[in-house]
């Protein structure tokens, strides 16, 4: 645990389950992040919406139906009674950023730190899946024929469902 995560009790973990792939962009529901900062939905839509110049399109965004429903059907949201009549805003990082300068609270301010490092250690670990995915390619090209079955095999390690190590957002390139 980290020394950020011993003062908020928040995890990256925690984090990283809380955020999710909309619209093609990572997002936070309203509801998982009133949660980490200890504030009831409500009340942080209400601060949103009393400052919404602050909250572009491209920081938050309300969900459409649609959206709720493959939420639903991931399990993401256990039953759109927990959403409390509302539809979900979803905040970017830029949004969260933004959360802090409305929600003007300490746990406000020590999550947000949390949840960039969060977001900044995810494009990490991104980053570092490309490259190795662009390094096996590049060995793949030289040594062609010669170790097809070893690069079937690390293929298979890194691209399967199975596998409970593997790290980041799926993309279609991979989603098949």
């Amino acid at each position: 645990m980290t020394a950020n995560s011993l003062t908020t009790g928040v995890a990256f973990e925690t984090v990283r389950s809380k955020i999710h792939l909309v619209r093609g962009k990572k997002v936070m529901l309203d509801r998982d992040l009133a949660d980490l900062y200890q504030v009831k939905s409500i009340a942080l839509r209400q601060q949103v919406k009393r400052n919404i110049e602050s909250f572009p399109d491209d920081f938050m965004f309300q969900l459409n139906e649609n959206e709720v429903e493959i939420l639903l059907s991931q399990n993401v949201i256990p039953s759109k009674k927990s959403l409390g009549g509302a539809i979900p805003m979803v905040f970017t990082e830029q949004g969260v950023a933004m959360l802090s300068s409305v929600l003007k609270s300490q746990r406000a301010r020590q999550v947000n730190i949390m949840i960039m490092r969060t977001f900044v250690k995810l494009r990490e670990m991104l980053s570092t899946h490309k490259e190795l995915q662009e390094k096996i390619g590049q060995l793949e090209r030289k040594y062609d024929q010669q170790f097809k079955v070893v690069f079937e095999a690390i293929k298979h390690i890194i691209y399967t469902e199975e596998n409970p190590k593997r790290i980041g957002f799926l993309t279609e390139k991979y989603s098949k």
